[in-house]
């Protein structure tokens, strides 16, 4: 009896399998690239467009937990990349309310009737004028997309408010988005 081996046949499988862990890899990050270049390009073209000196988008990474992943400043002094926001003032009820589309414009934080805890969290922020849509896909709140403005108050007009929701639709429906 002869027994025959193939190590060409081995080799063959384990090089395949590398290849192909590989190209997985290599889709990933294109698919990351193409989602960055996309959020990139729609926060400084909402930037632009309202005149205003920061516009973010806060991914949740968690069950209503998240944080700044991306920012278009009009001053670097205005950066808040990282930032987490307030753990007890975005509970559940705030989250309903984003989940069922609210939009938030505040044109003047000192002015308007909002928890202090809000308020602070805005201040700590340089925020003064501040205008949220959620970004809404199949599974829920992927983000939210918060223009602000810091160096005094802002009237949000409809259609700044018709080109943040437009924004945050056109993040909301991007194929690599929705497999994040």
């Amino acid at each position: 009896m002869t027994v025959q081996i193939n190590y060409h046949s081995d080799f063959n499988q384990s090089r395949d399998r590398r290849e192909q862990g590989l190209q997985q890899l290599l889709d990933r990050l294109v698919k990351t690239m193409q989602r960055d270049e996309l959020v990139r390009q729609t926060t400084n073209q909402l930037r632009e467009s309202l005149q205003v000196d920061r516009v973010v988008l806060y991914y949740f990474y968690g069950q209503w937990q998240g944080q700044v992943t991306f920012e278009s400043l009009s001053s670097k002094e205005f950066s808040i990349l990282g930032s987490t926001g307030p753990d007890d003032c975005f509970n559940n009820e705030y989250a309903a309310l984003y989940l069922a589309g609210r939009v938030k414009a505040i044109a003047d934080i000192q002015l308007e009737p909002i928890e202090p805890c809000h308020r602070d969290f805005l201040r700590n922020m340089q925020v003064r004028a501040n205008l949220v849509v959620p970004i809404l896909i199949p599974r829920g709140l992927w983000g939210l997309l918060a223009a602000h403005h810091c160096q005094g108050p802002h009237y949000w007009s409809p259609s700044d408010i018709e080109m943040m929701q437009t924004g945050a639709q056109t993040l909301a429906t991007a194929p690599y988005i929705l497999e994040s």
